[in-house]
C-alpha cells in the first residue's frame, strides 16, 4: 500500500492538530521585507558607501574576499536570526518557506521553480550531478584545470568509483573562441559530459558559457556549469544560457549564510538525474516492497530537516541584490578590477593572472608577485595593509 506524507505522518502519532499548528506557526514569522537602498546616483562614491553601511565588516579591514566567503548585509543576518528564532519558538522546521523561497530565487537566476532545489554548496549540487548521471566505464567528461576541488573532485570521485574517464583543458586566457576550440578538440563519441566553472576560481576568466551549450546541445552532450563564482557577481540567465545543470554556492558574491547553495536542472533534464542521497522530502509516497515516486522537480534532491531560516535569508540575499540591480552591481565590480588590474600591472615584479581583456574577466583579479610565495604575500598584505585577500592554490 502506498503511503502519502500526511498518512506516514499519523503513523508517528502527529494528527492534525500538529499540521493545524504548523501553518499557524508561518503566520508568526515576519515575511522578508523589501529593501530600499538610499542611493544618491549623482555621486557614486556616496552610494556605495551607503551600500557598505549594511554591512558589519570590521572598519579595519579592507576585504576582498568574497571569491572565498562573501559577508551578508545586516538585513540578511536580520531575517536568518528572526526566523530561526521564530521556529525554535514553536519547534518547527520550517519547511514550508522553502516554496516562497524557490520562486524568488527561480527569479533571481531566470529560470521555473521547479528546475531548482535548495543544497548546501555548490560542492553539493556538483556532486547531485556527477553521481546521479547515467554513466558507464570510459564514458568521457570533460572539464577545465582550473576547476575548484568542489567541481574537479566529484568527478575524480566517479572516476575511482565507476572507471569514467576525466579529459581536461588548460583554459585560455587570450580568447573566448580559445576556449571553445579547446573543448571541442577534446569531444570523442564517448564524451558524455562536459563543465566549467562560468567563472573560474583561480583567475576569474569569464567561460563562453552561452556557446558552449550551443556546442554541448548540438552533439547530445550533457553541459554542467559551475557557478560558484557567477552567482552574484554577474546576472546569471539560465535559460538564455542554455545549459541542462548549474550549481552554485549563496556563501560567495551573493553574500547569504554559511551552508546555502542552489542546483539547477533544466525541465526536460530532470529525470536524468537519479537521486543518490533521499529521505524525508524525497517523495510523496512510498511502500516498503520498493515503490517510490520522487517529489516534483529537483525538489526531490532536498531531504531531511533542513536549516530553514538559512533557505529564507538565502532568499533575502537575492532580493537585496535585485534591489541594488544586479547590473549595477556587476558593473561596479568591473570597474574596480579594471581600476586594480591597471594598478598591480605597472608595479614591478607583479604579473597578473586574471585575463588581460575586459570580456574576459569580471570582478576577481588574481596576481602573483616574482620570489614571493603566496601565504608570505598574504600574510604581508594583511598585516601591513589590512587588505584581506586570498592565497590562489588550485
Amino acid at each position: 500500500m502506498m503511503m502519502d506524507r500526511g498518512q506516514f505522518m499519523r503513523t508517528l502519532g502527529l494528527g492534525a492538530g500538529w499540521l493545524a499548528a504548523g501553518k499557524a506557526a508561518a503566520t508568526e514569522v515576519a515575511a522578508p521585507g523589501a529593501w530600499a537602498p538610499v542611493l544618491n546616483t549623482a555621486s557614486p562614491l556616496h552610494s556605495w558607501a551607503d551600500v557598505r553601511a549594511q554591512y558589519s565588516i570590521s572598519e579595519e579591514l579592507v576585504y576582498l574576499n568574497c571569491g572565498g566567503l562573501g559577508p551578508s548585509p545586516r538585513q540578511v543576518l536580520d531575517i536568518q536570526n528572526l526566523t530561526s528564532r521564530a521556529f525554535q519558538h514553536r519547534v518547527e522546521t520550517g519547511h514550508y518557506y522553502f516554496e516562497e523561497a524557490r520562486k524568488i530565487v527561480a527569479g533571481f537566476v531566470k529560470a521555473d521553480g521547479e528546475e531548482i532545489c535548495f543544497t548546501r554548496n555548490a560542492t553539493e549540487g556538483n556532486s547531485i550531478i556527477a553521481s546521479g548521471l547515467a554513466l558507464r566505464a570510459d564514458d568521457e567528461v570533460i572539464f577545465e584545470t582550473h576547476a575548484h576541488p568542489g567541481g574537479s573532485l566529484p568527478w575524480v570521485n566517479r572516476a575511482k568509483q565507476t572507471g569514467i574517464k576525466l579529459q581536461t583543458f588548460v583554459p585560455d586566457a587570450e580568447s573566448a573562441e580559445g576556449n571553445l576550440a579547446r573543448i571541442v578538440a577534446l569531444i570523442t563519441p564517448r564524451t558524455r559530459v562536459i563543465q566549467v566553472s562560468h567563472i573560474t576560481a583561480p583567475t576569474g576568466l569569464v567561460m563562453p558559457v552561452a556557446a558552449i551549450a550551443a556546442l554541448a546541445r548540438e552533439r547530445g552532450i550533457w553541459f554542467h556549469i559551475d557557478g560558484a563564482q557567477s552567482l552574484g557577481m554577474v546576472p546569471v540567465d539560465l535559460t538564455g544560457i542554455g545549459c541542462d545543470s548549474y550549481a552554485a554556492s549563496g556563501h560567495k558574491w551573493l553574500g547569504a549564510p554559511r551552508e546555502t547553495g542552489i542546483l539547477f536542472v533544466r525541465r526536460d533534464r530532470i529525470e536524468q538525474i537519479a537521486p543518490m542521497a533521499v529521505g524525508a522530502y524525497s517523495s510523496g509516497d512510498f511502500d516498503f516492497q520498493g515503490q517510490l515516486t520522487y517529489a516534483q522537480g529537483v525538489r526531490r534532491h532536498e531531504y531531511g530537516t533542513r536549516d530553514a531560516a538559512s533557505v529564507v535569508a538565502l532568499a533575502e540575499a537575492a532580493r537585496f541584490q535585485l534591489a541594488l540591480g544586479r547590473k549595477r552591481i556587476a558593473a561596479r565590480g568591473a570597474e574596480l578590477a579594471t581600476r586594480l588590474v591597471q594598478g598591480l600591472t605597472s608595479l614591478p615584479r607583479v604579473s597578473m593572472l586574471t585575463p588581460a581583456a575586459a570580456p574576459l574577466r569580471a570582478a576577481m583579479v588574481t596576481f602573483a608577485v616574482e620570489g614571493m610565495k603566496a601565504a608570505p604575500l598574504f600574510g604581508h598584505l594583511l598585516e601591513q595593509h589590512r587588505l584581506r585577500c586570498r592565497p590562489v592554490t588550485e
